[in-house]
Order: structure tokens, then C-alpha cells, then sequence
């Protein structure tokens, strides 16, 4: 396998909907960890797209608590960058160009949740039934933009979780790239960035497994080449459930002002990630020989269409 020309790029890009925890350094640390030892470029990216949900002071919240940890980047919202901007706020006329690009694949679509939710059938993620399809829509409603998806296997090898394949079409069908109330749905911005970011690597919790499938076929409607995904494990509280800020998962802001030293917290979530004994302390830079040890795969710098490729 030929090493890809450009240097590795990497992202991690929280939603600003409140404070960090402990999950989000776990992710934050395989991220930095994935790209400093390939020598490449971390990207800092605040994926505010929900502005109803999002906190106008937490992005800068955000970058203090990675700084504390230890963490740097090459580009964010506080250093700039060559793709600026870096808040997807901002980034509203990219995500509205590639709508015009997927043109006839969108529909108009004035389904509520509720008929859906009543057609559903057996538990997990529902699939769409296609209702709006043929242009069906009730005018009299708001309606979202859905893109339509036709059957087709999607495979691909992911980093971590090995060989990959899905029918998106029987998973969720056509699925939503602008809502109702005009919001651009995190799958169309979330692809659209890593375009036009160079993102080669994307590394992230496992719990968004399942939308690599509908995102590699974005990248092929849209023209680009995917980068290589890794999944990894999500850290999870005592009792099993995984880290959220509204469950109230303790906040990595609320362990600083309790005097909490940033080298320990590391070094336990470290320790649970393999990387160290339990009991020791350390920064990520501490942390980039073991990293290369423990993860080998996750230093794959080969040219993501040449593993089990997508068949968009």
C-alpha cells in the first residue's frame, strides 16, 4: 500500500452544547495521539450547527480545557488557520453550495415524527419508508431536504473495528441533510468540512459507527476521496453508561477547580486505553511511545481507496 502524499490531518470537533468530560479528553488524546506520530496536523473544529442547543461561551471553555490537559493544535477557532473559519456557524454558504451540487438527488420531505415514529418497526435506528419520495409532500408543513439513497453496498476497512459493509438504504433510507427549520444536518456539515479541511484521518467515539456508511456516500456525490476512519471505545461511568453532559458526567472544568493535577487525570484515562500501568501520570507527549506500540493500526497512512472501498 503507497503512502498517501499529503501529511496526515487530523480533527476533533465537540459540539459547544456545554462542558467537557472525561470521554472527550479519551477522544481528544487518540486524536492528538494519531496525528503527532505521524507527524501530521490537528484540526480544532466547533461543530455549532445546532444553535439551539449550543452554549455561546463553551467553545472558548472548550479550547481551556484541552489546554489544560496538555493538548495543542495547528488550527482552531483561537489560532486560525488556512480554512478558516473554524466554527461551522460560519461555514453556512459551504454547506448550502453542496446541496446545489447533490441537486436531484434532495426532496422535499413534511413528514413529522410522530407519522414516522407510528410506521416504525422493531427497535434501533428507523428507516426512512420513502413516503415523500415521489414528491408527495403536504405544502401546508415545513419541510426538511432529504437525499435519496438507492440500494447498494458500502464497505470499508476501519482501523480499529476492522472490515466494514452496509446498505445505507436499509439502514436509515433517504436520510435528512436540512431540517425543517433550516438547520444543516451534522452528516452534510460534518463531510463537507473534512473536504475542504484535507482531513485524512478521522478518529472518533464508536457510538458513530453507524454513520460512516451515508457519510462515504456523501464523499462520493460530492466528488472527494474519503479519509480513513477508526472508531474507538467510548469511556463509560462505573455503572456501564457512557460519559454525557446531560446525564451530568463530571466536568473536566469542575476536576480543575477541585485542584485536580491535569498529568493524573491523563494518565488514568491513558491507563484504560492501555497506554500506561494504572496510578502514573502524564502528558500527551509522555504518551507517544506506547501510542505507537499499543495502536500500530491507527498509524495507517495508506490511501483509504485502496482498503475495502466505497461503492458510492
Amino acid at each position: 500500500m503507497e503512502d498517501i502524499q499529503q501529511p496526515a490531518r487530523g480533527r476533533f470537533a465537540p459540539s459547544p452544547t456545554g462542558l467537557l468530560h472525561l470521554g472527550h479528553a479519551q477522544t481528544m488524546l487518540m486524536n492528538w495521539l494519531q496525528v503527532r506520530a505521524m507527524g501530521g496536523q490537528l484540526v480544532l473544529r466547533v461543530e455549532d450547527v445546532d444553535g439551539g442547543r449550543c452554549r455561546a461561551d463553551a467553545d472558548a471553555a472548550i479550547a481551556r480545557d484541552l489546554r489544560w490537559l496538555g493538548f495543542d493544535w495547528d488550527e482552531g477557532p483561537d489560532v486560525g488557520g488556512p480554512h478558516a473559519p473554524y466554527r461551522q456557524s460560519e461555514r453556512f454558504d459551504r454547506y448550502r453550495a453542496a446541496l446545489e451540487t447533490l441537486g436531484d438527488r434532495l426532496f422535499a420531505c413534511s413528514c413529522t415524527r410522530k407519522e414516522l415514529s407510528a410506521l416504525a418497526t422493531g427497535e434501533g435506528e428507523q428507516r426512512y419508508p420513502g413516503i415523500c419520495r415521489g414528491g408527495a409532500t403536504r405544502p401546508e408543513r415545513p419541510s426538511s431536504l432529504r437525499v435519496r439513497v438507492d440500494p447498494g453496498l458500502i464497505s470499508w476497512c476501519d482501523q480499529v473495528v476492522g472490515p466494514q459493509s452496509e446498505d445505507p438504504s436499509t439502514v436509515c433510507g433517504d436520510f435528512i441533510l436540512r431540517t425543517k427549520g433550516g438547520d444543516f444536518a451534522y452528516q452534510l456539515a460534518c463531510v463537507v468540512d473534512d473536504i475542504a479541511m484535507g482531513i485524512t484521518h478521522v478518529l472518533r467515539g464508536e457510538d458513530l459507527l453507524s454513520s460512516t456508511g451515508r457519510q462515504l456516500l456523501l464523499y462520493g456525490w460530492l466528488g472527494a476521496a474519503p479519509p480513513r476512519f477508526a472508531h474507538v471505545p467510548l469511556r463509560r461511568e462505573v455503572d456501564g453508561r457512557r460519559l454525557e453532559k446531560r446525564r451530568g458526567s463530571r466536568a473536566i472544568a469542575a476536576m480543575r477547580d477541585a485542584g485536580e493535577e491535569p498529568r493524573v487525570l491523563l494518565g488514568a484515562v491513558a491507563a484504560d486505553l492501555g497506554l500506561l500501568p494504572p496510578g502514573e501520570a502524564a502528558s500527551p507527549h509522555d504518551l507517544l511511545p506506547a501510542f505507537r506500540r499499543v495502536w500500530p493500526g491507527l498509524l495507517g497512512r495508506g490511501d483509504p481507496a485502496r482498503d475495502p472501498a466505497t461503492e458510492a
